[in-house]
This record gives structure tokens, sequence and C-alpha cells, in this order.
């Protein structure tokens, strides 16, 4: 294995145990500023020590015994180290205080880290932050994303977000965020923006916005534990169970969503008997529970009945799409988005036809939040080819392409265009 394939692994290990450190960090340093970097810090090591001695058995271990190792020096060097005199052992003889601050602190990352990522969650979506700080923050310490595709999930500026999520730590610092789970009262307020964390995790990992993967399965796995944790903590939470439904579905479908190459099958293209039965039952039990608490649905309820009638279709012919588009109807009305609306004029299409459906995409064309997103030009060629206007299709196909940052997304659409360019007739003939 090269250097270059070793940071590679490296890296990759990273991307899975950091939320873990960070988590574990956090509770030990109050500071999710400074567990970042401590993690950080032990990423270095890793690349510094693992190309010489080699990958650990268990690397995820290493990475957090070294995080642990530093927390405890930068401790040692504070002022907070006197604090947890007092928040660990202020029943204790003053002679016995030292010692058993440093027990304490020394087992405090070797314990199950699962209930400090939930912690993590809603410290990171505390209300002293923006809504936008709050999901660019998560995203950032929970996800482990970069700056960049937190940036393409909100079709802004890297810069903006880099500004948003420096603020976020800096704001969290200087009012002493408690790190906690939130309860009673407090709870349901703070759950929305939590969902829309969850799920923009879930979507960076189901449809990679760069790189050479289409999908990154562990992001999913992060966002479906995350969901069905706050399943549990707020069981009467209708939108809660939606958000679990959608996510479960959607992730039914992953064995089927590349080739044998790597390369997007389009959904009316999977092979169906691939998709997840375990993962459709557990969803659409999911969707039962959150309609039969009742109220008025919303954001995820929605869209996961969405997905529950492919998911009930065994064949791409028997999709409900006349119900799809109504209930795309249904969600512009609680989520105004020209995202939305993109998506309800593919379900018309599939209903009523592709000029119907197209119709609808080019009154969209002058949304400013639509101009880089490469699945507008995308959906309005795959309309146009149907059509037979290959020459246009082509032109839209390669500007989807121009858009996409993600590897098998571009060579995917260029493939399209080529085809649309072999369909249009010889120079000269008739």
């Amino acid at each position: 294995m090269t250097l270059a394939d070793t940071h590679r692994t490296i890296n990759a290990i990273f991307r899975i145990e950091s939320a873990r450190l960070i988590a574990g960090l956090t509770r030990l340093v109050r500071d999710v500023g400074m567990a970042e970097e401590l993690a950080q810090d032990a990423l270095v090591a890793a690349l510094e020590q693992w190309p010489r001695e080699g990958i650990p058995d268990r690397p995820g271990a290493w990475l957090m015994a070294t995080a642990k190792h530093r927390a405890l020096n930068v401790l040692r060097r504070s002022k907070m180290l006197e604090r947890k005199h007092v928040e660990l052992a202020h029943e204790a003889e003053p002679s016995a205080r030292a010692d058993l601050v440093e027990e304490e602190l020394g087992a405090a990352l070797d314990d199950d880290v699962g209930d400090d990522l939930l912690r993590l969650m809603f410290t990171s979506c505390h209300p002293a932050l923006s809504t936008e700080a709050r999901v660019a923050l998560t995203l950032r310490l929970l996800g482990g994303l970069t700056t960049q595709e937190i940036a393409r999930a909100f079709l802004v500026t890297e810069a903006t977000i880099a500004q948003r999520i420096v603020r976020a730590k800096r704001t969290l610092a200087e009012k002493k965020v408690p790190f906690e789970v939130p309860r009673g009262a407090e709870l349901p307020a703070r759950l929305a923006s939590v969902l829309e964390v969850v799920y923009l995790i879930f979507n960076e990992g189901y449809s990679a916005t760069a790189g050479d993967d289409y999908m990154r399965p562990s992001l999913c796995e992060d966002a479906l534990r995350l969901g069905r944790t706050l399943a549990e903590l707020a069981p009467d939470e209708p939108e809660v169970h939606g958000l679990v439904a959608l996510m479960e579905i959607n992730a039914s479908r992953s064995a089927a969503r590349t080739s044998p190459t790597g390369d997007p099958v389009l959904l009316l293209q999977q092979d169906r008997t691939r998709w997840d039965q375990t993962l459709i039952h557990h969803g659409l039990a999911a969707l039962a529970h959150a309609e039969a608490l009742g109220g008025p649905p919303g954001l995820y309820r929605l869209q996961a009945a969405i997905t529950a009638c492919h998911a009930c279709a065994q064949r791409p012919e028997q999709t409900d799409w006349a119900r799809i588009a109504g209930l795309y109807a249904e969600l512009l009305l609680v989520l105004p988005s020209p995202v939305v609306a993109l998506n309800r004029a593919v379900a018309v299409s599939m209903a009523d036809g592709p000029a119907a459906g197209l119709e609808l995409i080019e009154a969209l064309a002058a949304e400013p939040v639509l101009s880089n997103y490469h699945l507008l030009p995308s959906a309005r060629a795959d309309l146009l080819e149907k059509l037979g206007r290959f020459a246009e299709a082509r032109q839209q196909y390669e500007r989807a392409a121009a858009l996409t940052q993600n590897t098998r997304q571009r060579e995917r659409l260029l493939e399209r265009a080529a085809a649309c360019a072999s369909a249009l007739p010889a120079p000269g003939s008739h």
C-alpha cells in the first residue's frame, strides 16, 4: 500500500470515528470547539504514526486513546481540572480529590458514547444558534462533512458555511451551553432543527454531493441510528416517526441504486428484488405509527408517504404517480420550495405525460435557487429526450454534468448526452 493509499484509509477511518471522538471529548472538556481540535490532533498523530507502524487492529480505539491522552493534558494545564474537582468530587476529602478526578477523567472516554452523540446533536442545535448555524455545525461535528459538502446541501458559498461554524462554536463556548439532552417542555421546540439535521446527514450519505462515490453508506447508517434514537426519545411526535419512515424506505433501495461498476441506477430501472424488504417493512410500520398519532401531515410524513408509493409498487408501471403528484402538491403547502416544485413536475410528467411535466419545469427555470442545481437540467433533459427533442436534451444533459460535483453522476449524465447525440439525424438527412 502506497503512502497516499494509507492516508486515504486513515482519512476514511477518521470520517467514521470523528463524531464519536468529538462527542466523547465534548463530555470531557465541555467545549465543542476544543473537542474538535483534540480529535484533529489525534488524526494528525495517526497520519504520522500509522504509515510507519501499520494501521492498528482497532483504529477507533487508538484514536480515542490518543485523543483522551491529549484532552487530559489540556485539562491538567488549565483551570478546567480545578473545576472538575468541584463537579466530580465535591463531596470527597481534599486530599482524595485529585486522584478521584484523574480516575473519572481517565474512564470518561472509555464509556459507550452512543448517548454522547445524541447530547452532541442537541447541543449543536441549541436555540442560542441560528437555524442555519445549528444545521451546519451538526453536519460538521456529527456527520463529518466538509464545509464544501455542507455548502452544496444549502446552495450557498463555502465561506458562508465556514463563518457559521466558527461563530456557532464561539457562541456555544461563550454561553456555556450545557452538554445534555433537553427534557420536558423544552424538547418539542428543539426537535424540528434536529430532524432537519438528521435528514441532511442521511441525504449526504444517500446521494453524495461530491467525490467519486455515489453513496456514503456510513452516513446513512449514522442518520438512521440517530433517527431511531429520536423516535425512542419522542414516541408521541409524528414527524419523528415520519422521518424514520422516510429514511428506512429510502435506505431499502441502496443495494439497487448502483450497478456492479458503481454507476447510478435510476429508480425506475432498479431491480426491485434487491430492495431490502425488512427496511421497507420497518418504514411502512413507522409511517403507519406516525399517521395513527394524528394531526396534520408534516414535511417528513408527506415525503415518507411518497416513498411508500414506490415501495408498494412491485413493478414501475404499478406506481401511483397521480397520488405522488398530489402528495407533492400537499408538500408544497408545507414547504414552498422550488426543489419540491421540481419533484412535483417530474411526478406530473409520469402521471400526465412528459409535455405536462416539461411545462411545469420550464416555469421553474428562472428560480435563482435552482440556477446551479444539476437536477433541474437533468430532469428537463429527460423529458426533452422522451419528446424526441434530442439536440435540446443533449445540451441539458451536458449542463447538468457540468454542475454536478459527483464523478459517478457526471459520467452517467455525459453517457446520456452521448446517446442523444447518436439519436440525432445525420447532417443532410431527411
